[in-house]
């Protein structure tokens, strides 16, 4: 329970906004690679397909001594289109 709060917490704070909205804008720029991928949760993701934002929000909130700032610029890197 401690580990949801924790999510919760950096989905809602100010720079959890942000980033769920610089992801969002990635999403739908054509110039990365935002391609779902698969999910072994099948109640979230009924075709167990998780969105790109979910995924790397996900990530964030489960790992809380990551700095979003280094992990969103290493991310737009590693999916940019070539």
């Amino acid at each position: 329970m401690h580990t949801s709060n924790k999510k919760v917490k950096f989905i809602e704070s100010e720079e959890g906004i942000e980033i769920a909205r610089i992801l969002e804008q990635m999403a739908s720029d054509d110039t990365y690679n935002t391609e779902s991928s698969y999910s072994a949760n099948s109640e979230l993701y009924p075709d167990n397909l998780i969105p790109f934002v979910d995924k790397h929000m996900n990530y964030l909130s489960s790992h809380p001594t990551t700095d979003p700032r280094h992990y969103m610029s290493n991310l737009r890197l590693m999916t940019r289109v070539k």
